[in-house]
């Protein structure tokens, strides 16, 4: 297979031509693997290498999945691999090895994927950029001078430069939409539970985080959450099932929907002038496709309450998972292995008050109400993914920024994404322009609860009225 062949296919396209007999995993798994180590040195988006494991899977006789033979990354925090680090982006868990793989996992391989290694991810997921210390800075495929976003940046950034057609990636408060939005791919946050949590839902923040993957194509998205997301026999929560294959509600145009637009953020921050530009070429191409757009400035949601109850709440799961760790590596962690955001966020939520987390939750369950309500007046909610394009290097650093300077610097960054990890909405960033600099801009549309099928519909659309697939960042292939 030549170097322009692999360009030319998304992971369905690449399952394909195994299929046909064209080309061997073998020899997709080689090119993936040369396209690692010739861009990898620039980006830092991957962080584990596996390729003789990799190599001895790509020989092997692989299940019968959509995704047969497609080199494939696993995002190093939360998804355990058998026998593969997990760090969470830690330096405190460098040694951790763990020896299972995830339900999720195990669903990948039944896919068919060829798992080659891990992606960079911060500490712990919790900035929105990848910028860790344990790991080092994961740059973006568009300028290396710039984020790749986060948490899901090595992911991100892996699929933007065509190392493998898509990867696994996360998302708590937007690390996968947030990724998407600053490389230029399609990033779907499924329904909460959508996705399998299994063995354990440690490190799930009650809910928050949902793992799926970041693709070039939207049907590389639609077909790997036909076949990871159906229930677990033990689960205690599951969203209703759909009713029919998101594979064929791409191919079914969505009719004329009520969408919904509005640009505000919590943090009352203004939109950069390229995102307004994007913005409000996206209301006018939905609107030119059929749709009934309807100006929607005020959600009328007390977002500092929501906030502060999202702080409780997230604060404590994460002070149990180090607490659980704790367990796991025999010993507490230090503070020189831990940057200081976690090592903050540690440390404050440890003394969260029972009636602190309990008012948490409650409020976040009340507010979520109020949210979902506003979907009885429309179908889909459009948004930006983030106030500014991808912010530079060194902006966001979770190392050198003093945690609360670092806090107030992501507000005004981000903001859009965190409410539908609170409602358990599904929420989907979609390649929608480039910034005055040529970086990628995303636009997100939200749905009802469990309401993938509208959102793959629509994003199907919208990748046919002005196709992203073939536009490549300079660091490529």
């Amino acid at each position: 297979m030549s170097f322009s062949e692999y360009d030319d296919y998304d992971g369905l396209g690449l399952a394909h031509l195994v299929r046909r007999g064209e080309v061997s995993p073998l020899e997709l798994l080689e090119e993936a693997i040369a396209r690692v180590e010739r861009h990898n040195p620039k980006l830092n988006a991957v962080v584990y290498k596996a390729y003789d494991e990799a190599k001895a899977t790509a020989k092997s006789r692989l299940p019968d999945g959509p995704f047969k033979g497609v080199p494939f990354l696993i995002k190093d925090i939360g998804m355990a691999v058998k026998n593969w680090p997990m760090t969470n982006g830690s330096a405190y868990l460098r040694n951790n090895v763990t020896a299972y793989d995830a339900e999720l996992t195990r669903r990948y391989r039944a896919a068919g994927v060829v798992l080659m290694g891990k992606t960079n991810t911060p500490e712990f997921g919790i900035p929105g950029t990848t910028e860790g210390r344990h790991l080092g800075i994961c740059r973006n495929p568009w300028n290396p001078a710039h984020s790749s976003g986060g948490s899901s940046g090595g992911a991100a950034s892996a699929v933007a430069s065509g190392m493998v057609p898509m990867a696994h990636g996360s998302d708590g408060l937007g690390s996968i939409r947030i990724p998407a939005a600053q490389c230029g791919l399609f990033g779907m946050k499924p329904t909460q539970y959508r996705n399998p949590g299994a063995p354990d839902d440690r490190g799930r923040a009650h809910g928050f985080v949902l793992d799926h993957v970041l693709t070039r194509s939207v049907r590389d998205s639609a077909v790997m959450l036909d076949w990871t997301g159906y229930p677990e026999d033990d689960a205690p929560y599951a969203p209703p099932q759909k009713s029919r294959l998101y594979a064929d509600e791409i191919q079914t145009p969505p009719g004329k929907l009520r969408i919904a637009f509005s640009t505000e953020n919590p943090s009352n921050t203004p939109l950069h002038p390229d995102m307004q530009r994007v913005f409000d070429d996206t209301v006018k191409l939905l609107g030119d496709l059929g749709h009934t757009m309807i100006d929607f400035p005020k959600f009328g949601i007390d977002w500092r309450k929501l906030y502060m109850a999202q702080g409780c709440v997230s604060g404590a799961m994460f002070a149990a998972s180090i607490d659980e760790l704790k367990q796991t590596m025999g010993r507490d962690p230090e503070e020189n292995e831990m940057e200081p955001l976690a090592w903050a966020s540690y440390r404050g939520s440890s003394r969260l008050t029972a009636s602190q987390i309990g008012w948490g939750l409650q409020t976040l369950r009340h507010i979520s109400r109020e949210i979902l309500a506003k979907w009885r007046d429309f179908d889909v909610l459009l948004s930006p993914v983030t106030i500014t394009p991808a912010p530079p290097i060194g902006h966001l650093d979770p190392v050198n920024v003093e945690p609360r300077e670092f806090n107030k610097r992501q507000a005004r960054v981000f903001g859009y994404t965190p409410p539908y990890n609170i409602t358990g909405q599904p929420s989907m960033s979609v390649p929608s322009g480039w910034s005055s600099d040529n970086l990628p801009i995303g636009m997100m549309f939200t749905g009802r609860y469990s309401d993938e099928a509208t959102l793959y519909g629509l994003a199907a659309q919208r990748e046919q009225a002005r196709p992203w697939i073939d536009r490549r960042p300079p660091i490529w292939g």
